[in-house]
């Protein structure tokens, strides 16, 4: 058991039967009346965030998050399939739990799941990836003064925008938690 008072960013607790992840809190003692703690929480199962007031005595039950290296195998269409590189287990899991990394993955890459009372409900893709440009625009000649972008596709099929002096077949590094261009390899 926590207590609201004994909040922190990162922790998870249940509550109303769902679990949630604190993103930022404020302890508050106003002059008159009684202190309270201010959140922004966020769903660990859902995703979605809110803003709550807690009194501080006010006492969940802590929630134990499991995280797990496992290597991305391939998709069937319908299920992405990870493996457990230790005892060689295979876990399918849906489009929900892997929509936003299966982006960067390609196959037999590295990624953290993420378990709650042994079920998957989260893939994170590692916060760096190196891709292969597979189509772009060529770059126009002294149009590089501006800081110009252009799109790129890379071999996952994730489209971004990359430097004008950008080619197919260059390597690029992408931070996974923007979606951003980083530099070339």
């Amino acid at each position: 058991m926590i207590s609201a008072g004994e909040f922190r960013k990162g922790i998870t607790f249940e509550m109303d039967g769902d679990v949630f992840q604190v993103i930022d809190f404020q302890h508050v003692k106003p002059g008159k009346g009684a202190a309270f703690v201010r959140t922004k929480i966020k769903s660990v199962l859902s995703g979605g965030s809110k803003e709550v007031t807690f009194n501080p005595t006010e006492r969940f039950e802590l929630a134990i998050i499991e995280t797990k290296e496992m290597q991305y195998l391939y998709s069937d269409g319908e299920l992405y399939y990870f493996m457990d590189v230790e005892t060689y287990e295979q876990l399918p899991l849906e489009i929900e739990a892997v929509e936003e990394a299966i982006k960067y993955l390609r196959e037999n890459d590295i990624a953290t799941i993420r378990f709650y009372k042994g079920k998957a409900f989260e893939v994170l893709a590692p916060n760096f990836v190196e891709l292969e440009v597979t189509h772009t625009e060529p770059g126009i000649k002294g149009d590089t003064s501006s800081g110009a972008t252009k799109p790129a596709t890379v071999e996952t099929g994730v489209t971004l925008n990359v430097p004008l002096f950008v080619n197919i077949g260059d390597k690029i590094r992408i931070d996974t938690r923007t979606g951003e261009y980083m530099s070339r390899v």
